[in-house]
């Protein structure tokens, strides 16, 4: 089976909202991850989307403005994903994310009851990564 996942580290946040109990983390640019079943070898992608949070509290205050993301936790009831995001997300229960944003010392710590990706347009080729020989 193929699998595609958002590799936390080095992707682009265009936008960081939380208003009304919904939380909204826009990537300008995600970078995915894609395995190919029976190949040693992954590929690299890139493309937009939206991490939603839904009845979302904040621990610290939510930044503003254009961000990169360092890596993070996402949660999804009792599973952890470190630095990355499965594609497709969509789950209720205990959700929410650690993330860490380059240059700020705080974690953005969010909370709330369903979580789910929102990936938007078609994900742009950037390279092949092959296992070290």
């Amino acid at each position: 089976m193929d699998t595609m996942s958002v590799d936390l580290r080095d992707s682009e946040i265009s936008d960081i909202r939380l208003a009304e109990g919904r939380f909204e983390l826009t990537f300008a640019r995600a970078y995915l991850i894609k395995t190919m079943t029976g190949s040693l070898e992954k590929t690299r992608w890139w493309q937009a989307g939206v991490l939603v949070i839904d009845e979302a509290e904040a621990e610290v205050p939510v930044p503003t403005g254009p961000q990169v993301c360092a890596g993070g936790d996402i949660e999804d009831n009792i599973y952890t994903y470190r630095d990355m995001i499965p594609v497709p997300l969509e789950s209720r229960g205990r959700v929410g994310c650690r993330l860490q944003l380059q240059g700020m010392e705080a974690s953005l710590i969010v909370s709330g009851a369903a979580i789910r990706l929102e990936m938007k347009d078609t994900p742009k080729y950037i390279e092949h990564i092959r296992p070290d020989a």
